[in-house]
């Protein structure tokens, strides 16, 4: 079915307007460099794009364009140029919504934020319809809401940027109490997500056992460094392996590789010595 625009631009007291009901930021931050840069342009060259809002019993709600309804308020405007339309409750997140996915205005944890409240809090869709309404991915969606359930320690490294949105997402995807260990070693090594993800796959060879004795037992905190930073240390060196056998010609290869992976049997060798050690730790903790 085609839209067809119903929606009129008059000139609205700026009184009779007010912010969203469901507005998806938690603040305007007025503040923001960019904020002062759209007054000054306002002041310049006028409003060039009318704010979108909807009627109400009491006045008008603001749909798209909070910050432009700002800039004029703080040039003291009286009135401002609207464009009126007949909008639900559902229609008129969406719209504010996509317009802050398309603009990148909010950070990931804002994002997600308002995933949530679409699908959890307001019940207006799943993940499918959401996604198509924003135009992103399923997958986009599903690991931003995935974000929400890490501990408060990692949210705030994702709120400084301290960690980005892949490497948090990667961290989001495994097990809670291994969480804050693999993103202490993400930022002191700077990991990609491709070695991220290759940690996580020789983590998952561990026997269920021992996973379950470590938790139980927890274990020491400097054994468990010590085992992780050698097993990122052994993913390391197998890149390294491998980057010889396509780089390096073939007269010189085999004295390198033999050199590494004499290096590697070593590593296996402290790896098991770590093991040990920690289920040392852990049933001394066991007899406490």
């Amino acid at each position: 079915m085609e839209f067809i625009d119903s929606s009129v631009v008059e000139q609205i007291e700026m009184k009779m307007i007010r912010p969203s009901q469901f507005a998806i930021r938690d603040s305007f931050q007025k503040n923001d460099p960019d904020f002062e840069t759209l007054i000054n342009s306002i002041r310049e060259h006028g409003l060039l794009q009318p704010i979108l809002i909807r009627p109400l019993a009491s006045g008008f709600e603001i749909v798209a364009g909070h910050r432009r309804y700002h800039a004029c308020r703080n040039l003291r405007w009286r009135f401002i140029s609207a464009k009126i339309r007949e909008l639900t409750d559902k229609q008129s997140y969406e719209i504010q919504l996509t317009e802050n996915v398309q603009r990148k205005s909010m950070d990931l944890l804002e994002e997600a934020e308002a995933f949530r409240r679409y699908i959890v809090d307001f019940g207006w869709g799943g993940v499918t319809e959401l996604a198509k309404k924003i135009g992103k991915s399923e997958e986009y969606v599903s690991h931003h809401m995935q974000l929400l359930k890490l501990p408060d320690e990692i949210k705030e490294k994702i709120a400084d940027r301290s960690i980005n949105v892949s490497q948090a997402i990667e961290i989001a995807q495994i097990s809670r109490e291994k969480q804050s260990l693999i993103m202490e070693h993400i930022m002191n090594n700077d990991l990609t997500v491709r070695q991220i993800r290759e940690l996580k796959s020789a983590l998952n060879h561990e026997s269920q056992d021992e996973l379950v004795v470590a938790a139980k037992a927890r274990a020491p905190v400097m054994a468990r460094k010590t085992y992780l930073t050698l097993k990122i240390t052994l993913t390391r060196l197998d890149n390294l392996i491998n980057e010889v056998h396509s780089t390096v010609e073939p007269d010189q290869r085999a004295e390198i590789i033999n050199f590494l992976m004499g290096i590697r049997l070593k590593i296996h060798s402290l790896i098991d010595d770590s093991i040990r050690f920690k289920n040392s730790s852990s049933k001394q903790y066991k007899s406490y």
